[in-house]
C-alpha cells in the first residue's frame, strides 16, 4: 500500500513538469504565428506588398493548421505523444529558421507552412498529453493553465517584435522565435515521459472510431461556432496594429503594446469563465452571448480614437476570453467518450484554423476597396451568424 503511495505520488509531481514542458512547447506556436501583426508596416515595405498579401502570411499559417488537424489526430495515434510532440516543435524551429533566411515572398511563405505544421501538431498533441498525465477528476486546473499558450505567445511577440524589428531587422524576431522554439524542444525530447497507463490508453483509442466523429451534429456545429469567432476576432489580431500606425500615427511600438492589452486580459477572462461555465453549470451560455457583445464591439475599433482605444481593447480582452474556454470545455461532454474528445478537438481545430485563414485575406481585401470603418462593420452580422448557430449546439 505504502509503495503504490509513493508512486503515484512521484507521478503526479512530474506531470506538473510534464505541464512545463508541453507548455513551453505550445507557446512556441503562437509566439511564431503573431510574428506578423506587429511587423507588417516593416514586412510590406521590404517585400513591396500590399494589405492583403501580408495578411496572407497569416492566412497560409492557419490554412496548413485547418489541413493537419485530423490528420494529427492520426499522428499522435501512430507515432505516440513524444514523438508527435519532437515533429511539432522541429516544424517550429526550422520553418521560422528558413523565414529568416528568406529573401523574397514565396519562400517567406514556404516557411510559414512549415510553422503551420507545427502548430497544427501541437494544439492536438498538447491536451492529449496532460490527458494522460492527469485523472479526468483532476484535469480541469492543468487544462486551463494550458489554455493560456495562445494569448502567452502573443503578448510576448506584441511586446518584443516592434522594438526588436525596428533596431535589428524583423529577421531578428524570427530568429527569436526559432530560438525561444529549439530550447522548447530540447526539453520536450530530454524530459517527456510516458506514464505507465499510456500504452493502454492509445490501445483502448485505437481504431480511431471517425465514423461517430463525422455523424455528430453538435460538433460540426460547435467548430462552425468558433470559426465564426475567428473570423470576427482575427482581423483585429492581424490588422489593429497596422491600422493604429497608418490611420491613428502611433509608433509601431505604442500600438503592439495597446493591442496586447485585450490579450493579456484574456489571462484573466479565459480561466475565470471555465470557472464560472462550472459555478453556473452552463457552457453554451459562455461561449454564446459574448458574441453579442462582440457584434456590437465591432462597430468601433475604426472609430474610436485616443483614450477610447484603450478602453475598447480592454473591454474586448474581458470578454472574448469566454468563447475558447467554453468551446473547449464543450468538447469532451459533446462526445461523450474520453476516448472521442480529441477527435472532437480536432473537428474544432479545423474550425478555428478556417477562420484564421479565411478572415485576414478577406478582411485585407475589405479594407483595400471600402476602408477600415466599412469593413468592420462587415464583422456585426458575422458575430451575430456565430450567435445564432452555438444556440443549436446541444449541450449544457
Amino acid at each position: 500500500m505504502q509503495t503504490e503511495k509513493v508512486e503515484e505520488t512521484a507521478v503526479s509531481r512530474y506531470a506538473w513538469v510534464i505541464l512545463i514542458i508541453v507548455f513551453l512547447a505550445s507557446v512556441a506556436a503562437p509566439l511564431s504565428q503573431n510574428k506578423v501583426p506587429p511587423l507588417m508596416p516593416i514586412l510590406m515595405q521590404s517585400f513591396n506588398i500590399g494589405l492583403s498579401q501580408a495578411g496572407l502570411l497569416m492566412s497560409v499559417f492557419s490554412i496548413t493548421g485547418f489541413l493537419l488537424a485530423l490528420p494529427a489526430g492520426i499522428i499522435l495515434q501512430k507515432l505516440g505523444s513524444r514523438t508527435s510532440g519532437v515533429i511539432a516543435v522541429s516544424s517550429l524551429v526550422l520553418g521560422a529558421g528558413l523565414g529568416a533566411l528568406s529573401g523574397s515572398m514565396g519562400l517567406l511563405l514556404t516557411s510559414r507552412v512549415i510553422e503551420g505544421v507545427g502548430m497544427g501538431l501541437i494544439a492536438v498533441v498538447g491536451p492529449a498529453v496532460l490527458a494522460l498525465w492527469f485523472p479526468p477528476e483532476k484535469q480541469g486546473m492543468p487544462m486551463g493553465i494550458w489554455a493560456t499558450w495562445v494569448p502567452v505567445g502573443s503578448i510576448i511577440m506584441m511586446i518584443t517584435a516592434p522594438q526588436l524589428g525596428l533596431t535589428a531587422g524583423w529577421q531578428s524576431v524570427w530568429w527569436l522565435s526559432a530560438g525561444f522554439a529549439l530550447v522548447a524542444l530540447l526539453l520536450y525530447a530530454l524530459l517527456m515521459r510516458t506514464p505507465p497507463s499510456a500504452t493502454d490508453h492509445e490501445r483502448e483509442t485505437t481504431p480511431l472510431p471517425l465514423r461517430q466523429v463525422l455523424a455528430d451534429r453538435n460538433i460540426w456545429l460547435l467548430g462552425l461556432t468558433f470559426c465564426l469567432f475567428n473570423v470576427v476576432f482575427m482581423p483585429l489580431v492581424t490588422y489593429y496594429p497596422t491600422f493604429l500606425v497608418e490611420v491613428r500615427g502611433y509608433s509601431l511600438t505604442d500600438a503592439s503594446l495597446i493591442v496586447s492589452i485585450s490579450t493579456a486580459l484574456v489571462l484573466i477572462s479565459a480561466p475565470l469563465a471555465g470557472w464560472l461555465s462550472d459555478k453556473i453549470g452552463s457552457r453554451k451560455l459562455l461561449f454564446t452571448m459574448p458574441f453579442l457583445a462582440i457584434a456590437a464591439i465591432m462597430m468601433l475599433p475604426f472609430k474610436v480614437v485616443g483614450w477610447q482605444i484603450i478602453v475598447l481593447m480592454a473591454v474586448q480582452g474581458l470578454i472574448v476570453g469566454a468563447v475558447p474556454t467554453a468551446t473547449f470545455a464543450a468538447v469532451p461532454e459533446i462526445m461523450g467518450k474520453p476516448q472521442l474528445a480529441g477527435l472532437g478537438m480536432a473537428v474544432i481545430m479545423m474550425g478555428q484554423n478556417l477562420g484564421m485563414f479565411a478572415a485576414p485575406i478577406i478582411f485585407g481585401m475589405l479594407v483595400e476597396s471600402i476602408g477600415w470603418v466599412s469593413a468592420g462593420y462587415w464583422l456585426v452580422p458575422v458575430a451575430l451568424i456565430g450567435f445564432a448557430i452555438g444556440r443549436l449546439v446541444k449541450v449544457r
